[in-house]
C-alpha cells in the first residue's frame, strides 16, 4: 500500500515510517500539513492511506484531516496521538483510525493499516 505519513517530529516519523516499510508498504514522509496537501494534489503521487500526527506546529492532523475532506480527498485517514485517543475517536467520524503515538505503536498501526 502506497501511504503518506504526515509528523513534524524526524525521529517518531522515521519510527512509523520504519514500521509500515517492515510490513511491505511504500511510504512518504513529509513534515507539515501543507507538505501533505501539495503531495496528495502532485498527478505522479497516488497514496491509498494517510496517517498523521495529532500535534504539529500551525496545522493539526485534524486540520489536515478536514482540509481533505473539504477538498473532496476520501483517502482513509489515521490519526496519531500523545492524548487519549477515545474523545477524539467519538467526536471526528470518518477517521479510519486513531492510535495512541506510544511504544504499542508498533503493534497497532500495522494492526490498524491491515484492517483497511
Amino acid at each position: 500500500m502506497r501511504i503518506l505519513i504526515v509528523d513534524d517530529d524526524p525521529f517518531a516519523g522515521a519510527m512509523a515510517e520504519a514500521i509500515l516499510d517492515a510490513e511491505g508498504h511504500d511510504c512518504k514522509l513529509v513534515e507539515s500539513g501543507v507538505e501533505a496537501l501539495d503531495a496528495l494534489g502532485e498527478e505522479h503521487e497516488r497514496f491509498e492511506l494517510v496517517i498523521s500526527d495529532m500535534h504539529m506546529p500551525l496545522s493539526s492532523g485534524l486540520d489536515l484531516f478536514r482540509e481533505m475532506r473539504d477538498r473532496g480527498i476520501p483517502i482513509p485517514f489515521v490519526l496519531l496521538t500523545g492524548d487519549d485517543p477515545e474523545p477524539l475517536r467519538e467526536q471526528v467520524p470518518g477517521l479510519a483510525a486513531c492510535l495512541t503515538k506510544d511504544a504499542s505503536l508498533e503493534v497497532t498501526l500495522p494492526a490498524a493499516v491491515a484492517g483497511l
